[in-house]
């Protein structure tokens, strides 16, 4: 509506049905892919950005956003840090990382889906790999008889 405030941005990026785009993305605000994109597509987990694989829309690569609409077909990971919809002709070919999600019947998913854990509101950091590994001293080289 005319003079509201919206939290989602009102820049769009739209990349047409007859376009094809060969590389990465980087984004901030809203991206609309109704074209094929062979490349990742990439926003700042903290900014306002959404991208939207519309109907007609094709991504091979990965998506890295806060907000991730999919009506179209993504080969390749997603990763939403806020809110994820698969909308009744998504289909994603790849892991499913999110925060909060919305799977309208008819979507599809052919990988993982995998619930990413907030600390207030925020994506929680990830701990070093190392941090439960045990520590074993050295075994002392056998002596020559």
């Amino acid at each position: 509506m005319w003079g509201s405030d919206n939290s989602v941005s009102k820049n769009i990026t739209l990349i047409t049905e007859k376009a094809e785009i060969l590389g990465d993305i980087r984004i901030s605000e809203a991206l609309h892919i109704e074209g094929t994109v062979r490349g990742n597509i990439l926003a700042d987990p903290d900014s306002n950005a959404e991208v939207t694989v519309g109907a007609k829309g094709m991504l091979e690569g990965e998506i890295r956003a806060p907000r991730i609409v999919i009506n179209g077909e993504v080969k390749g990971d997603v990763y939403s840090s806020e809110h994820l919809t698969l909308n009744k002709n998504g289909l994603v070919s790849g892991d499913v990382h999110y925060v909060m999600m919305e799977m309208v019947m008819g979507s599809k998913v052919n990988g993982k889906l995998l619930h990413v854990a907030t600390e207030g509101g925020k994506k929680a950091a990830k701990k070093p790999a190392l941090e439960n590994v045990a520590t074993v001293a050295p075994v002392a080289p056998a002596s020559k008889s």
